[in-house]
């Protein structure tokens, strides 16, 4: 008993920021996957992204096909029987596709999609406003007025308009959620930056001679990337929910490219003789932005050294939490 006590203590002072050395990280990282596996709620969504993720890697490319394959004698079969095999568990849509093997290909498209949106955005609004907020001066005004006007207009109207104007096509949804996401870690990335910049470690660096190059990319950089990076797990829901809006409007992506989106909207004209095809995806796109949501509150609470202390205990006292 005291030695688990004990155990359970190193892991918050490690969790909590107490202990800062170097030497340490590997150990922050194990213990924060031993409070992971004393918190249900969140290992729970952990493994549905990791199943979600695993399911569009191995059977994304082989339902290609099918999920294009119309056989109109399977016109809105009902779903949960295996008289025309596996592939028709889930039933068939409006036009007799296999509505399974269009979501094993959604999920995996609109994955494919918020993943590189997230990336692509927070590499280019990080470096932006980490440069932004060392340097400061007339290049931090001028950065940070061109995000405000991109922040102020409407994500999802300004999207609409370039869509309608370009052709919809997956290449194309992927550059205008990109750009209209950059502002949001280019922000961050400065107001952190903004912070670390005045810590005495970088006055020392200064005084030592270090380049700016070298100070931004090497001391201020690391302190800033877990903020992103929980950041980028939050906006991984919001991403997903905005190709899919832009899809169920007919301006995202379009056979024989399907994602969520798509086939919530090819599903609601038949709505009210066959629910399975827009609820089926609809609840998909649900659970998706739903266990996003609660990993990136755990990867904010435990990366926070104010309350990553706090939570490992409380987990230490009731493991049931």
């Amino acid at each position: 008993m005291t030695q688990l006590r004990t155990s359970d203590d190193t892991t918050a002072m490690i969790l909590s920021g107490s202990t800062v050395s170097t030497s340490r990280r590997d150990s922050a990282a194990w213990a924060r996957f031993r409070l992971l596996l004393r918190m249900p709620l969140p290992l729970t969504a952990v493994c549905v992204l990791i199943a979600f993720v695993l399911i569009s890697i191995i059977g994304g490319p082989l339902s290609f096909h099918a999920a294009n394959a119309q056989n109109l004698d399977l016109r809105l079969l009902k779903p949960f029987t295996l008289e025309h095999g596996w592939l028709y568990v889930l039933g068939g849509d409006g036009l007799g596709r296999s509505m399974l093997a269009e979501l094993v290909y959604g999920m995996r498209t609109s994955l494919l999609v918020a993943a590189i949106v997230v990336a692509a955005s927070a590499i280019i609004g990080g470096a932006i406003g980490l440069i932004s907020g060392y340097v400061g001066g007339w290049v931090d005004t001028a950065i940070m007025r061109i995000g405000d006007v991109i922040v102020t207009l409407p994500s999802l109207l300004i999207a609409l308009a370039v869509l309608f104007v370009l052709s919809p096509s997956m290449l194309n949804l992927i550059i205008v959620l990109t750009i209209t996401r950059i502002p949001v870690y280019m922000r961050t990335a400065r107001a952190q930056t903004l912070a670390v910049r005045e810590q005495v470690f970088v006055e020392a660096s200064r005084a030592l001679g270090a380049r700016s190059g070298r100070i931004v990319f090497h001391d201020v950089q690391p302190l800033i990337v877990p903020t992103i990076l929980t950041l980028a797990m939050l906006e991984l829901a919001g991403v997903m929910l905005s190709a899919a809006g832009l899809s169920f409007l007919g301006v995202g992506l379009q056979r024989p490219s399907v994602d969520l989106g798509t086939m919530v909207s090819d599903g609601r004209s038949y709505l009210a003789v066959a629910w399975w095809a827009t609820v089926f995806p609809g609840i998909a796109i649900a659970i998706a932005a739903l266990a996003a949501n609660i990993v990136s509150n755990w990867l904010r609470a435990v990366s926070n050294p104010m309350t990553s202390g706090a939570l490992a205990a409380s987990t230490t006292r009731n493991p049931e939490a």
